[in-house]
């Protein structure tokens, strides 16, 4: 039986400046669809004990087009969580079941979406609390 509360620490800075190395999450399993906008927290794709930190910007049964900016269904998404342009380019239908996650701060990685497509909602996490370690004033 999958455990419905998990915890999890930030080790990298793909989804700043929302959350930032060393912060800590209390996550409670994802059920149902995700919010678009929603922070998610997920097993990596080809990796399965690697766990990876994204945002969702697409739902199933939507499609997704980037071309240094983000479509979804041909209109564009208002993102004023990204901290920069969409670099890459390409179009992927979002299945039943499935999310497409992305990083905030897209020019430091492309470990989301853009690389290994949809991924399942099954299976992932939300964040319930996020304590900030050394918070400065």
């Amino acid at each position: 039986m999958p455990r419905m509360l998990r915890r999890f620490e930030v080790a990298e800075t793909s989804m700043t400046p929302a959350l930032r190395p060393g912060d800590r999450l209390l996550c409670v399993r994802l059920l149902g669809t995700p919010r678009r906008a929603s922070i998610v927290v997920f097993p990596h794709p080809h990796r399965p004990d690697f766990w990876l930190i994204k945002r969702v910007v697409a739902l199933p049964g939507e499609t997704v087009e980037i071309d240094g900016v983000v479509r979804i269904d041909g209109i564009l998404l208002p993102e004023p969580w990204a901290t920069a342009g969409t670099p890459g380019s390409g179009r992927w239908e979002v299945g039943r079941g499935e999310m497409f996650v992305l990083s905030d701060a897209r020019l430091r990685t492309r470990a989301d979406s853009r690389t290994f497509g949809p991924i399942p909602i099954d299976g992932a996490y939300r964040p319930l609390l996020r304590y900030r370690r050394g918070r400065q004033p």
